[in-house]
């Protein structure tokens, strides 16, 4: 089963100018807790409710004039939507995190894989295992 087959298809991106607060607000809105960063199609980034709170927030970071950027993930890991979902639970493993974004050949974002996707299409023993170690890594 391909990765295209179980992504999430539409995907919020945030723009890296947007402040903490604002991340923060569309996050708890959008009920979920992690969402990628970039211009138009092109990842630079994902922000978590964790960048926020832990490099923002703990950071002495204002949130009202930091920006997504300056807090963000820049570790980017990915898939690509023709590859074998097995692959997306290996790097989730690899990398211990639960959600990986999607890419075309052409690197452009479109969509985002996690590990309820992956328990879905039988291959989340892997990633389970992986993104829930715990390590520093994992808590990154």
């Amino acid at each position: 089963m391909n990765i295209s087959e179980i992504m999430t298809g539409r995907v919020d991106v945030m723009d890296p100018n947007t402040t903490a607060r604002d991340a923060a607000k569309r996050l708890r809105d959008a009920d979920v807790g992690a969402l990628p960063v970039g211009r138009d199609d092109r990842l630079t980034g994902m922000i978590t409710d964790r960048d926020i709170a832990v490099r923002g927030v703990a950071g002495d970071k204002d949130p009202d004039t930091s920006i997504v950027d300056e807090i963000m993930s820049k570790s980017l890991y990915f898939c690509f939507e023709d590859e074998d979902a097995s692959r997306a639970a290996e790097v989730m493993a690899e990398n211990q995190v639960r959600r990986l974004p999607v890419l075309n050949r052409d690197e452009r974002l479109v969509g985002l894989v996690g590990l309820a996707d992956l328990v879905e299409a039988g291959v989340a023993d892997k990633a389970l295992r992986g993104a829930s170690a715990d390590t520093p890594r994992a808590r990154q």
